[in-house]
Protein backbone atom coordinates (compact mmCIF):
# COMPACT_ATOMS: atom_id res chain seq x y z
CA UNK A 1 0.00 0.00 0.00
CA UNK A 2 1.78 3.20 -1.01
CA UNK A 3 1.28 6.98 0.99
CA UNK A 4 -1.58 7.92 -1.36
CA UNK A 5 -3.50 5.05 -0.33
CA UNK A 6 -2.76 5.04 3.39
CA UNK A 7 -3.56 8.93 3.76
CA UNK A 8 -7.19 7.66 2.10
CA UNK A 9 -7.73 4.95 4.27
CA UNK A 10 -7.02 6.75 7.62
CA UNK A 11 -9.27 9.25 6.00
CA UNK A 12 -12.24 6.81 5.65
CA UNK A 13 -11.33 5.68 9.33
CA UNK A 14 -11.47 9.08 10.95
CA UNK A 15 -14.50 9.60 9.16
CA UNK A 16 -16.12 6.50 10.41
CA UNK A 17 -14.90 7.21 13.78
CA UNK A 18 -16.64 10.73 13.49
CA UNK A 19 -20.01 8.75 12.00
CA UNK A 20 -19.61 6.16 15.03
CA UNK A 21 -19.44 8.91 17.98
CA UNK A 22 -20.22 12.22 16.88
CA UNK A 23 -23.66 12.52 15.07
CA UNK A 24 -25.23 13.13 18.54
CA UNK A 25 -23.57 16.07 19.04
CA UNK A 26 -23.57 16.99 15.20
CA UNK A 27 -26.77 16.94 15.22
CA UNK A 28 -27.53 18.80 18.61
CA UNK A 29 -24.69 21.44 17.06
CA UNK A 30 -27.60 21.79 13.61
CA UNK A 31 -30.28 22.18 15.81
CA UNK A 32 -28.80 25.37 17.55
CA UNK A 33 -27.99 26.46 14.38
CA UNK A 34 -31.86 26.41 13.25
CA UNK A 35 -32.99 28.13 16.13
CA UNK A 36 -30.77 30.80 16.15
CA UNK A 37 -32.12 31.45 12.67
CA UNK A 38 -35.47 30.96 13.57
CA UNK A 39 -35.39 33.29 16.68
CA UNK A 40 -33.83 36.35 14.58
CA UNK A 41 -29.71 35.56 15.80
CA UNK A 42 -26.67 35.42 13.49
CA UNK A 43 -24.28 32.41 12.73
CA UNK A 44 -20.39 33.15 12.80
CA UNK A 45 -17.53 30.90 12.54
CA UNK A 46 -13.88 31.33 13.75
CA UNK A 47 -10.33 29.89 13.53
CA UNK A 48 -6.41 30.79 13.81
CA UNK A 49 -4.33 29.58 10.99
CA UNK A 50 -5.15 26.28 9.32
CA UNK A 51 -7.86 26.28 11.47
CA UNK A 52 -9.66 29.33 10.18
CA UNK A 53 -10.16 27.47 6.70
CA UNK A 54 -13.23 25.82 7.86
CA UNK A 55 -14.68 29.44 8.74
CA UNK A 56 -13.59 30.33 5.02
CA UNK A 57 -15.32 27.28 3.77
CA UNK A 58 -18.75 27.78 5.03
CA UNK A 59 -19.28 31.28 3.71
CA UNK A 60 -19.80 32.50 0.20
CA UNK A 61 -19.80 29.22 -0.76
CA UNK A 62 -21.72 27.25 -3.83
CA UNK A 63 -23.76 25.07 -1.94
CA UNK A 64 -23.48 26.94 0.91
CA UNK A 65 -26.22 28.28 3.73
CA UNK A 66 -25.32 32.70 3.27
CA UNK A 67 -25.95 33.40 6.84
CA UNK A 68 -22.66 31.75 8.23
CA UNK A 69 -20.50 34.78 8.48
CA UNK A 70 -16.23 34.48 8.74
CA UNK A 71 -14.51 35.95 11.35
CA UNK A 72 -11.28 37.16 9.71
CA UNK A 73 -8.49 38.79 12.01
CA UNK A 74 -5.28 40.48 11.08
CA UNK A 75 -2.72 37.83 11.75
CA UNK A 76 -4.40 34.63 12.19
CA UNK A 77 -5.62 33.55 8.10
CA UNK A 78 -1.81 33.18 7.07
CA UNK A 79 -1.77 36.30 5.71
CA UNK A 80 1.31 37.25 7.20
CA UNK A 81 5.24 36.39 6.41
CA UNK A 82 6.69 34.53 8.16
CA UNK A 83 4.50 32.35 8.08
CA UNK A 84 5.38 31.09 11.67
CA UNK A 85 4.05 34.89 13.09
CA UNK A 86 0.76 33.02 13.23
CA UNK A 87 1.82 30.82 15.21
CA UNK A 88 2.79 33.72 17.89
CA UNK A 89 -0.19 35.73 17.02
CA UNK A 90 -2.53 32.84 18.33
CA UNK A 91 -0.88 32.97 21.88
CA UNK A 92 -1.36 36.64 22.70
CA UNK A 93 -3.17 37.09 25.77
CA UNK A 94 -6.12 39.66 24.78
CA UNK A 95 -6.28 39.24 21.08
CA UNK A 96 -9.24 36.82 21.22
CA UNK A 97 -11.51 39.41 23.05
CA UNK A 98 -10.59 42.38 20.68
CA UNK A 99 -11.73 39.99 18.15
CA UNK A 100 -14.84 39.23 19.57
CA UNK A 101 -15.52 43.06 20.50
CA UNK A 102 -15.22 44.27 17.04
CA UNK A 103 -17.63 41.72 15.30
CA UNK A 104 -21.08 42.03 15.36
CA UNK A 105 -21.74 38.89 18.06
CA UNK A 106 -24.38 39.40 20.44
CA UNK A 107 -27.17 37.43 22.72
CA UNK A 108 -28.36 34.32 20.73
CA UNK A 109 -26.01 34.29 18.69
CA UNK A 110 -24.25 31.16 17.54
CA UNK A 111 -20.94 30.78 16.77
CA UNK A 112 -18.77 27.81 15.60
CA UNK A 113 -14.98 28.08 16.78
CA UNK A 114 -12.58 25.27 15.35
CA UNK A 115 -9.50 24.33 17.10
CA UNK A 116 -7.73 20.88 16.79
CA UNK A 117 -5.51 21.98 19.80
CA UNK A 118 -8.19 24.10 21.42
CA UNK A 119 -5.35 25.45 23.83
CA UNK A 120 -4.09 28.77 22.55
CA UNK A 121 -4.98 31.70 24.07
CA UNK A 122 -6.61 33.88 21.38
CA UNK A 123 -9.18 31.11 20.65
CA UNK A 124 -9.86 30.47 24.58
CA UNK A 125 -10.43 34.17 25.30
CA UNK A 126 -12.35 34.87 22.09
CA UNK A 127 -14.70 31.79 23.09
CA UNK A 128 -14.91 33.09 26.86
CA UNK A 129 -15.94 36.24 25.74
CA UNK A 130 -18.82 34.98 23.02
CA UNK A 131 -20.08 33.82 25.97
CA UNK A 132 -19.57 36.97 27.69
CA UNK A 133 -21.53 38.53 25.67
CA UNK A 134 -24.27 35.60 25.44
CA UNK A 135 -23.42 33.51 22.42
CA UNK A 136 -23.65 29.79 22.41
CA UNK A 137 -20.47 27.58 21.28
CA UNK A 138 -20.45 24.81 19.05
CA UNK A 139 -16.40 23.80 19.30
CA UNK A 140 -14.77 21.41 16.70
CA UNK A 141 -12.18 20.43 18.11
CA UNK A 142 -9.64 17.47 18.74
CA UNK A 143 -10.13 15.27 22.16
CA UNK A 144 -6.99 13.36 21.97
CA UNK A 145 -5.08 16.32 21.71
CA UNK A 146 -6.67 18.23 24.60
CA UNK A 147 -5.71 14.84 26.40
CA UNK A 148 -1.93 15.28 26.01
CA UNK A 149 -1.43 19.17 25.63
CA UNK A 150 -2.31 21.44 28.19
CA UNK A 151 -4.04 24.98 27.91
CA UNK A 152 -1.83 27.69 27.19
CA UNK A 153 -4.69 29.91 28.56
CA UNK A 154 -4.30 31.48 31.89
CA UNK A 155 -7.38 29.84 33.25
CA UNK A 156 -6.23 26.16 31.85
CA UNK A 157 -9.32 26.14 29.74
CA UNK A 158 -9.26 24.35 27.01
CA UNK A 159 -11.50 25.19 23.70
CA UNK A 160 -13.79 22.03 25.05
CA UNK A 161 -14.64 23.61 28.30
CA UNK A 162 -15.49 27.10 26.78
CA UNK A 163 -18.47 25.50 24.45
CA UNK A 164 -22.17 24.48 24.52
CA UNK A 165 -21.77 21.74 21.95
CA UNK A 166 -18.22 19.84 21.41
CA UNK A 167 -17.99 18.19 18.71
CA UNK A 168 -14.79 15.85 18.38
CA UNK A 169 -12.92 15.41 15.01
CA UNK A 170 -11.63 11.91 15.89
CA UNK A 171 -7.90 12.56 14.41
CA UNK A 172 -4.77 11.24 15.75
CA UNK A 173 -2.31 13.04 17.94
CA UNK A 174 -0.07 15.76 15.96
CA UNK A 175 -3.01 15.64 13.08
CA UNK A 176 -0.29 13.70 10.86
CA UNK A 177 -1.87 10.06 10.09
CA UNK A 178 0.30 8.42 7.76
CA UNK A 179 3.55 7.05 8.73
CA UNK A 180 6.42 6.20 5.67
CA UNK A 181 9.26 4.33 6.40
CA UNK A 182 12.38 6.26 6.98
CA UNK A 183 11.06 9.75 8.21
CA UNK A 184 10.17 10.52 11.29
CA UNK A 185 7.50 12.62 11.40
CA UNK A 186 3.47 11.55 10.64
CA UNK A 187 2.40 13.00 7.13
CA UNK A 188 -0.90 13.92 6.03
CA UNK A 189 -3.11 15.63 8.03
CA UNK A 190 -6.75 15.03 8.42
CA UNK A 191 -8.38 17.34 10.74
CA UNK A 192 -9.03 19.98 7.52
CA UNK A 193 -10.90 17.48 5.12
CA UNK A 194 -12.51 15.73 8.08
CA UNK A 195 -13.38 19.14 9.36
CA UNK A 196 -15.10 20.35 6.45
CA UNK A 197 -16.85 17.09 6.28
CA UNK A 198 -18.42 17.27 9.47
CA UNK A 199 -19.02 21.20 9.52
CA UNK A 200 -20.85 20.70 5.70
CA UNK A 201 -22.75 18.04 7.11
CA UNK A 202 -23.85 19.81 9.98
CA UNK A 203 -24.67 22.91 7.92
CA UNK A 204 -26.71 20.49 5.59
CA UNK A 205 -28.56 19.42 8.62
CA UNK A 206 -29.35 22.83 9.27
CA UNK A 207 -31.05 23.77 5.99
CA UNK A 208 -32.75 20.22 6.56
CA UNK A 209 -34.29 21.15 9.75
CA UNK A 210 -35.50 24.74 8.52
CA UNK A 211 -36.79 23.26 5.44
CA UNK A 212 -38.95 21.20 7.78
CA UNK A 213 -39.94 24.68 9.40
CA UNK A 214 -41.56 25.79 6.44
CA UNK A 215 -38.90 28.18 5.83
CA UNK A 216 -36.51 28.60 3.20
CA UNK A 217 -33.30 29.11 3.71
CA UNK A 218 -30.54 30.95 1.76
CA UNK A 219 -28.51 28.90 0.00
CA UNK A 220 -26.05 29.80 -2.73
CA UNK A 221 -25.79 28.91 -6.27
CA UNK A 222 -22.10 28.11 -8.52
CA UNK A 223 -21.90 31.95 -10.37
CA UNK A 224 -20.54 29.28 -12.52
CA UNK A 225 -23.64 28.19 -13.66
CA UNK A 226 -27.32 29.73 -15.85
CA UNK A 227 -28.97 32.06 -13.15
CA UNK A 228 -26.08 31.72 -10.37
CA UNK A 229 -25.47 35.48 -10.10
CA UNK A 230 -29.15 36.79 -10.05
CA UNK A 231 -29.98 34.32 -7.50
CA UNK A 232 -26.92 34.79 -5.21
CA UNK A 233 -27.70 38.74 -5.22
CA UNK A 234 -31.11 38.38 -4.23
CA UNK A 235 -29.98 35.94 -1.31
CA UNK A 236 -27.58 38.73 -0.48
CA UNK A 237 -29.71 41.61 -0.46
CA UNK A 238 -33.19 40.00 1.31
CA UNK A 239 -30.57 38.41 3.80
CA UNK A 240 -28.40 42.00 4.63
CA UNK A 241 -29.06 42.57 8.22
CA UNK A 242 -27.83 39.01 8.55
CA UNK A 243 -25.01 39.01 6.77
CA UNK A 244 -21.72 41.33 7.42
CA UNK A 245 -18.91 39.73 4.88
CA UNK A 246 -20.33 42.32 2.28
CA UNK A 247 -18.42 45.61 3.20
CA UNK A 248 -21.81 47.06 4.74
Amino acid sequence: MNGMEKYFDNLRTVIDSVQSTQFGNMEQAAQLMRQTVKDGGDLFAFGCSHAGLLALELYYRTGGMALINPIKAPGLNLDVDPATFTSQIERLPEYGKLICDFNPIKQGDTVIIHSVSGRNTVTIDFALRCREKGARIIALTSLEAGRHNPSRHPSGKLLKDCADIVIDNCGCLGDGSVALEGLPEKVGPTSTAVGAAILNSVMVRCVELLLGDGLLPPVFMSANVAGGDSHNEKMLKQYKDHIFYMGH
